[in-house]
């Protein structure tokens, strides 16, 4: 009985602090020991490494085993990423951070605050069937990648015209509906975001496949129904809208005065643009209350000696304590914080 209670304490207490616990390992042998998890709130921004999007890290240890085990994430489901890379930390202005790193490697997946996932080896057998999760719903994006590996291969068997339209019609409809069958939106929204991307071969076929398919605006109706206030539905809907704009207009207007569309567009961009900004500053604005709200009030007062350049010594006098005790706040302070030096903790709070 008492094994039972054991049990019981574990799983239902994990639970009831929501936490999420990730997993994995890399080789440290290939890559930097530090594992970044990043949410992508921006479904155009899955590509590259973007310092905005980052969350917490960890560090691998010496068999290459990495774990994060924390309560950050949202309770919906959203779209997030783990990443490594071997980007020198002593030049992130020039190669680090800001899309060009080229000597990374990441793992895009679905989750929520209350997940538990392991991820494969060293992040190279990225089939859906080497992560395990409580979450049916993670390996969506793995599945779709392998479905669109076999794509590629259609299209590269025959370099045609004929073959290539054949293919368009085949694909977008398997995609498609391969998206629908996973019965996950943020699925779908990945597939989305492939086949209209702009500098994709296939959006041509994609503002052809607007003007009759009503597949785009049943998708929109399945994201209002799962998530009716995210960032993903309102960044869909006015990508809609506007495409829509643009393919709708076209065909009824050829004389059409494409200066207003292109002010339209630039006007929706911008007020897109800065509705993420303020959602980022919003966030990271959250992201410290959530942080500083851990400490006590001693490690507060620790915190703010810190911040005004006091060094251990002048922090044990004017708080009457021993420097070893200031060591320990000190400590405690970085590691609810998640940084690593007072040069971090400033940078955190000078954002």
């Amino acid at each position: 009985m008492r094994y039972l209670g054991y049990i019981i304490i574990f799983f239902f207490g994990n639970v009831a602090v929501a936490q999420h616990h990730f997993q994995g390992h890399i080789d440290n042998e290939r890559w930097q020991n530090e594992i970044y998890l990043s949410v992508i709130d921006d479904y155009r921004t899955l590509d590259g490494i973007n310092d905005e999007q980052i969350i917490t890290k960890v560090k691998s240890d010496s068999s290459g085993f990495f774990k994060f085990d924390q309560n950050q994430l949202d309770i919906n489901q959203k779209i997030y990423k783990l990443h490594v890379d071997n980007c020198t930390s002593f030049n992130q202005s020039g190669n680090h951070f800001d899309g060009h790193c080229t000597d990374y490697k990441d793992i895009l997946f679905i989750a929520k605050r209350t997940d538990s996932i392991t991820f494969p080896l060293s992040f190279e057998a990225q089939m859906f069937c080497d992560v395990v999760s409580n979450n049916p719903k993670t390996s969506a994006f793995i599945q779709i990648d392998s479905l669109k590996e076999e794509m590629k291969f259609a299209y590269s068997e025959f370099r045609s015209k004929a073959n290539r339209e054949l293919n368009n019609k085949k694909w977008f409809k398997r995609l498609q509906d391969f998206g629908k069958d996973l019965d996950e939106p943020l699925a779908e929204l990945y597939i989305y975001a492939f086949l209209s991307d702009r500098g994709n071969q296939l959006h041509n076929y994609y503002l052809e496949d607007l003007k009759a398919n009503s597949y785009y605006d049943e998708l929109l109706e399945r994201l209002k129904s799962a998530y009716p206030n995210s960032s993903y539905t309102k960044q869909y809907e006015a990508e809609l809208t506007s495409d829509k704009f643009i393919v709708f207009t076209s065909k009824e207007k050829s004389s059409f005065n494409w200066s207003y569309l292109w002010i339209g567009l630039l006007i929706i961009s911008s007020i897109i643009n800065l509705w993420f900004l303020i959602s980022a500053k919003k966030r990271k604005s959250k992201q410290h209350i959530d942080a500083t709200a851990q400490l006590t009030k001693q490690e507060q007062n620790v915190l703010d000696l810190l911040l005004g350049d006091n060094t251990n010594k002048d922090i044990a006098e004017s708080l009457f304590v021993s420097v070893s005790t200031v060591k320990t706040h000190v400590n405690n302070v970085y590691k609810k914080l998640n940084v690593n030096s007072r040069d971090e903790l400033k940078s955190l709070f000078s954002k």
